[in-house]
């Protein structure tokens, strides 16, 4: 049976395949246009795993949240980081919706985990494990679902520059910080604050033992063997060494960090000065940071290699 031109188009309308692979699925198929969608799916698997060993450190952070009720407040929220091989990706319309459907199943099902997630239903009669396959196939990238976390509480939730930084953070509040009109902007703050400072604690007492004891190692070591400091007497280097320890609590911990809207007060300064101000008993209880692609290696781009290669092929 001829393939026709207007069957190849509405395959890849259908799909998001390229012409060239919707063309020779129908051909395979005979025309039959589901036949060739379901080939396109098995396809899809193959050509998955084939990408999977490639580097995707690319791509995008995204929160979803739900309200109770009429309030203005979230109750809960997902935050979820796909990862993809290029910027140029986390910009595709298809990936966003990707993105974006998953956070639906995770706010919906509220899974455990990644596997989990990928077992659960996309909709469509596929799983999120099948859809991510098919994705994979369509843009033609490695694609990896890496995490994601639930939080419920009352929450400010907060993506900064289309996905690169996301955070939710959780705040201990009465109905009196419930009911104030400026607790949006208060937490929104918060928010704003471990974005740009990326604290890693709330507070010195969250800090682990094994950490503080390292910490203490090495800046003990540092001190006392700089030869700048070998004739300095021991309450010198004690000192030293105490105030080298409260740095790395003002730079790691959020409520001894300056807070970035205003360099002479403290965030918990800040958190102080709005309980007073408004009455209300309020605390940070949590908060998760997440940044596009940390730790994961970026795939070196060799540019030269890639402009040879393409000035080789126009000739």
């Amino acid at each position: 049976m001829a393939v026709t031109a207007k069957a190849v188009a509405e395959l890849r309308d259908k799909t998001g395949v390229g012409m060239m692979e919707c063309k020779k699925a129908l051909t395979e198929a005979d025309g039959n246009f589901d036949e060739a969608v379901k080939l396109l799916r098995e396809r899809g698997l193959a050509v998955a795993a084939k990408k999977s060993g490639r580097i995707a450190a690319e791509g995008i952070v995204a929160i979803s949240k739900s309200y109770h009720g009429e309030g203005s407040i979230p109750t809960i929220a997902a935050m979820i980081e796909v990862n993809a091989e290029t910027d140029f990706v986390a910009k595709n319309e298809v990936f966003q919706e990707f993105v974006q459907g998953c956070l639906t199943v995770i706010l919906k099902e509220k899974p455990a985990d990644v596997d989990v997630l990928l077992a659960k239903d996309f909709g469509g009669g596929l799983t999120v494990g099948e859809v991510l396959k098919e994705k994979i196939m369509q843009i033609g990238e490695n694609i990896s679902v890496r995490r994601f976390v639930i939080v419920e509480g009352m929450l400010s939730a907060y993506v900064h520059g289309g996905g690169t930084i996301g955070v939710i953070v959780s705040v201990n509040a009465d109905d009196k910080a419930a009911a104030d009109g400026g607790f949006s902007e208060f937490t929104k703050n918060l928010a704003l604050q471990i974005a740009s400072m990326n604290p890693l604690y709330v507070a010195k007492e969250n800090v682990p033992q094994s950490v503080i004891d390292e910490e203490n190692e090495i800046i003990t070591n540092l001190v006392r063997n700089d030869p700048d400091n070998a004739k300095k007497p021991e309450k010198v280097l004690e000192k030293m060494i105490e105030g080298k320890v409260n740095k790395y609590y003002k730079d790691n911990c959020l409520l001894e960090q300056d807070y970035v809207k205003e360099d002479k007060m403290t965030v918990g300064d800040y958190i102080r000065a709005y309980a007073k101000q408004t009455g209300a008993d309020v605390s940070v209880d949590k908060f998760y940071r997440f940044e596009k692609g940390e730790g994961l290696q970026k795939r070196e781009e060799n540019y030269a290699e890639e402009i040879a290669k393409l000035a080789g092929g126009a000739q």
